[in-house]
């Protein structure tokens, strides 16, 4: 089954893929579809319908639509939402992922509680009024310095206890099994597979 993937981030659109497989994941240029959406949404969930239903108005096929953050109790939840914007405001400009890592780890400076979770929300949006959503997470602990060479956005700074390394030294078999977007994306995989469309 083809399914469009409500974004313009190909690193996403190829780990989804892989998650997803053998469904294949499309994203708007693919088809010729300009897409932008502006996310005003105050919660992830928010975020993820506004995207799936704005590309949905485009588009015969399934949508597919997530929102996604790292987010720091310490920081009173804070990059959350905002975590592909967190201190550009302050930079006047889109900072990139290296840069955003750099100023999250200036601003924890000082601090003990260091603990974390990723949250993926994520929609599939088969016609106007049938509607999936998943929900999951992914708890660590953010470094005190980058490290590893996988992976995209936060991974680096992301540690897991058990695994003893950030996401970004994860195999990519493994990150899509354990992530919060691995994780969201096998259970609508489970709906893809058992879907009569």
């Amino acid at each position: 089954m083809e399914v469009v993937l409500a974004t313009g981030n190909a690193h996403k659109a190829k780990e989804l893929e892989k998650i997803l497989s053998p469904h294949r994941v499309l994203i708007p240029a693919d088809l010729g579809i300009d897409f932008d959406c502006e996310e005003t949404g105050t919660t992830y969930l928010e975020n993820a319908l506004l995207k799936a239903r704005t590309l949905a108005a485009l588009t015969d096929k399934p949508v597919i639509a997530d929102d996604s953050g790292l987010s720091l109790p310490a920081l009173g939840g804070a990059p959350g939402i905002y975590s592909a914007r967190y201190g550009s405001q302050e930079a006047g400009r889109m900072l990139e992922a290296p840069e955003r890592n750099a100023f999250l780890l200036k601003n924890l400076e000082g601090i003990d509680d260091r603990s974390a979770f990723f949250v993926c929300s994520m929609v599939l949006l088969i016609s106007e009024y049938r509607i999936y959503t998943v929900q999951e997470t992914l708890d660590g602990r953010i470094t005190e310095n980058q490290s590893g060479t996988g992976g995209f956005g936060y991974d680096p700074v992301f540690y897991l206890e058990d695994r003893k390394m950030t996401v970004a030294d994860l195999s990519e078999e493994e990150k899509n099994r354990l992530s919060h977007r691995g994780k969201a994306g096998a259970k609508i995989k489970l709906l893809l597979d058992s879907l009569a469309l």
